[in-house]
């Protein structure tokens, strides 16, 4: 699994007009991915990072400071560039087998006691970033 953490001060995550996920208060925004053979470690994996890394103000992280998640499922950070003009997204995970991994990174964070916020799976989203910092990084499991 693959995801763009981004400090954010504020977000939100629109579908057809309507806010579907939103932060009013600084945290994570993860913009995760799934690729064919990711399975359970990798969605433990990813929910620990983060939920564990200190990429927060004073180098603190999410569980230590109850700072909230907007979790957002994106395939395209699994496009491969190298060749052509056009993105081929072979790399990432179909539908089926995605939705449910960037589900279960929700639910292990939850488990953790992370608030968690998402966009929608497989819709057209809208989503709002004020990055803080600005700071971004990117996780490989």
């Amino acid at each position: 699994m693959r995801a763009v953490l981004q400090r954010v001060t504020r977000a939100s995550v629109t579908v057809e007009g309507e806010v579907v996920g939103r932060l009013d208060r600084p945290g994570l925004v993860a913009l995760v991915a799934a690729t064919h053979d990711d399975g359970p470690a990798d969605v433990e994996t990813l929910a620990r990072k983060i939920a564990e890394l200190r990429v927060l103000r004073d180098e603190r992280s999410v569980a230590e400071t109850g700072a909230p998640v907007l979790v957002v499922s994106q395939f395209t950070l699994y496009g491969e560039t190298r060749k052509g003009r056009r993105p081929s997204w072979s790399r990432a995970a179909p539908g089926e087998v995605a939705e449910p991994l960037v589900e279960a990174v929700v639910d292990a964070l939850r488990a953790r006691g992370v608030e968690v916020a998402t966009g929608r799976f497989g819709a057209m989203m809208s989503v709002d970033i004020v990055n803080d910092g600005p700071f971004t990084l990117l996780v490989d499991t």
